[in-house]
């Protein structure tokens, strides 16, 4: 039996290449509006996605041949994966790929927000020499608090403590000792967030918790948009509670009219944590791997 597989959002050629070699018929759609989706959903046997595609709502209802929906990368915020085990569709994606790459970028987003990289650059493009302006601070000896010690979250942690730093985490896994989030969030210089977006931790960073922080505090986020409160968030920015914020994720993606892009203390990127060559290319490979193994199993 040749199977059909629908790529919706782009991967790398190898991890094609496998697929095509299993003798699987693999239609290239990125480029397809996801508005269309919908209308050939319906003669696949596979769905290939990373984080654009939405697999929820009518995508799923028209999906009556769907036996595996693949998602490279880790997190599933972007499929009702509820409704896909009612029907009975395998869901595979590809864990722990990219958590080398989210944790350099964490790294680089915290020297970036204590050194003042980014306004350096920006004002040196205007012709300004804001060298007594820029007063940085070393991140050496500093307390970083980390929420999520996963994959990502504990190599955050090794990397912190190469740069000197003191670490506390919400949850058993650093090195110095494991405390609640009430605890950590007033001893914490730097916070940083690896959790994924699940109802419990939807705004689980808001008001309350930006009023238990130290005063001066540096915030960075890779984890999804909607764990921060960004309302708050931008309020606690324009107090000076939080004195610099860094986010690689936002709760509407791509942001439109982002009260928090206005602030000069606010840097950020378009969620790229995972948009390494090497992360990409595994999550390729993988995905298309598990694929085929899901299917080599199919009744």
């Amino acid at each position: 039996m040749t199977f059909k597989v629908l790529i919706s959002d782009k991967i790398f050629e190898e991890g094609i290449k496998l697929l095509e070699e299993k003798g699987y018929q693999v239609t290239r759609a990125w480029d397809t509006p996801k508005s269309e989706l919908p209308k050939i959903i319906a003669d696949y046997d596979v769905l290939i996605v990373r984080s654009a595609t939405k697999v929820k709502g009518e995508l799923l209802d028209n999906a009556k041949k769907l036996k595996v929906i693949g998602r490279a990368g880790e997190g599933l915020d972007n499929i009702d994966f509820k409704k896909v085990n009612s029907l009975g569709i395998a869901l595979v994606n590809t864990p722990h790929v990219s958590y080398m790459s989210v944790a350099e970028l964490t790294i680089g987003h915290l020297l970036a927000l204590a050194r003042g990289i980014v306004q350096g650059t920006i004002s040196l493009r205007e012709g300004k020499w804001e060298k007594e302006k820029l007063i940085g601070t070393e991140v050496n000896g500093k307390t970083i608090g980390i929420i999520g010690c996963g994959y990502i979250g504990k190599t955050v942690e090794r990397l912190a403590i190469s740069l000197g730093m003191k670490v506390l985490g919400v949850e058993e896994c650093v090195y110095d000792r494991f405390v609640p989030l009430a605890e950590m969030l007033p001893q914490a210089d730097f916070i940083t967030i690896h959790v994924p977006l699940t109802p419990h931790t939807k705004h689980m960073i808001s008001t309350k918790e930006f009023n238990m922080m130290k005063d001066g505090v540096m915030l960075i986020d890779c984890s999804r948009g909607g764990v921060v409160d960004q309302e708050a968030l931008y309020q606690a920015l324009v107090s000076g509670k939080v004195k610099g914020a860094a986010l690689d994720v936002f709760e509407d993606e791509p942001p439109k009219n982002s009260k928090l892009l206005t602030l000069t203390n606010v840097i950020a990127t378009p969620h790229v944590g995972a948009q390494t060559y090497e992360a990409q290319l595994k999550a390729s490979v993988q995905i298309a791997k598990r694929v085929i193994e899901a299917l080599e199993k199919t009744p």
